[in-house]
């Protein structure tokens, strides 16, 4: 049973699922789409894996709402969040977390040249995303991604 906690505690339920060998599903990876699996659910949030092989990576996008967090297990990836009208980056290496808020836009890539591996918690469970372009620099929605539809 995971028991409620602050919003800070996200990034250590991500830590605790840092171990592949103890996941509900093997771990894998598609050349042809990046993939996830929902690892836990309760009441309060969702646990979810996601592997990247190089190149792979998301559209800029929210969660609809959740805040969350997420921690680089594997590899390394690229978060870059929107800053005075343009993408700032910011390299995550194994190990390395970040929590966000109910407000929060970025895309994740896997600019490295081996595969990665991290873990996202969600409070509350995703319902939705919305995904965006960035354009002249400002946020123009693309298109609101739907749970049991889109994911």
């Amino acid at each position: 049973m995971i028991h409620h906690s602050p919003e800070g505690d996200l990034l250590a339920v991500a830590a605790r699922w840092a171990d592949p060998t103890g996941w509900p599903v093997p771990l894998r990876f598609d050349a042809a789409e990046r993939w996830y699996a929902r690892l836990a659910a309760d009441d309060d949030h969702e646990v979810w894996a996601l592997s990247w092989l190089p190149g792979q990576g998301t559209d800029l996008h929210d969660h609809g709402g959740s805040a969350g967090a997420f921690r680089v297990v594997a590899g390394a990836l690229t978060e870059e969040t929107v800053a005075a009208g343009r993408l700032r980056p910011r390299l995550l290496p194994a190990g390395a977390g970040r929590r966000f808020g109910t407000r929060h836009v970025h895309q994740v890539t896997n600019r490295g040249t081996t595969p990665a591996v991290s873990v996202h918690v969600y409070r509350p469970a995703l319902r939705r995303m919305t995904r965006y372009h960035l354009l002249d620099g400002r946020l123009r929605v693309a298109e609101v991604a739907e749970a049991g539809r889109s994911w």
